[in-house]
């Protein structure tokens, strides 16, 4: 029976080897055991875990960007964006017809309060991203543990609802957490249980569950 490939950079499933995820184009580690060094206590769990090869990794150029198209404050910010243009627009057409100023200037204030914060929360979102991709590029990998799966009923983005992925893992005697989000489904790709956590060596705070979700 064939191992299930995961691409590491979507979570998209393969049977067989391929050098390119056909989904977001990422390189496709080939398949292999965890080295000796990394084993650790993956051997206790009857999942075998899938290790990533020794960074730096290649990663596709486009995937900050595919991260950001599945963020929810990024979709919900796209909105706010757009209202903020229509509004300063729509107010700016307002002043101009000067009769109509003292109306026009309620809506340009609320346009540029749309588009500053907006704009200041899809920043903030694509710095995380960022940082994402490179904990997934250079980061260290070690055995954690994924402590739990959290759906968000209230939320669809592209009729998905998105879920939380927490983790945990113990670097140098010190407990660390963390979660990555994600629209793909992950009961079945990353159950609760021991998992591969990438972490980067000189700020283990920025981690990420490897596969990324």
């Amino acid at each position: 029976m064939n191992n299930i490939i995961v691409c590491p950079w979507c979570g998209t499933n393969y049977v067989t080897f391929q050098s390119n995820c056909s989904n977001c184009g990422g390189t496709m580690p080939a398949p292999r055991k965890a080295p000796a060094a990394e084993a650790e206590p993956a051997q206790r769990g009857a999942r075998q875990l899938n290790w990533p090869p020794s960074p730096p990794r290649t990663i596709a150029p486009n995937y900050v960007w595919k991260l950001l198209g599945q963020d929810g404050w990024v979709i919900s910010m796209t909105v706010f964006v757009l209202l903020g243009f229509i509004f300063t627009v729509v107010g700016a057409g307002l002043i101009l017809g000067i009769i109509t100023a003292f109306v026009g200037f309620p809506f340009v204030g609320m346009g540029l309060l749309f588009l500053g914060g907006g704009l200041a929360v899809m920043y903030w979102r694509y710095q995380e991203a960022v940082q994402t991709a490179e904990v997934l590029k250079s980061g260290q990998a070690k055995e954690g543990e994924i402590t739990g799966l959290e759906p968000n009923y209230n939320v669809r983005i592209n009729g998905r609802m998105p879920w939380t992925v927490r983790y945990q893992f113990t670097l140098d005697g010190k407990l660390y957490t963390g979660s990555s989000s994600t629209l793909n489904n992950p009961q079945f790709t990353h159950p609760v249980g021991p998992a591969v956590i990438l972490y980067l060596p000189d700020n283990p705070d920025h981690s990420q569950v490897y596969p990324h979700p």
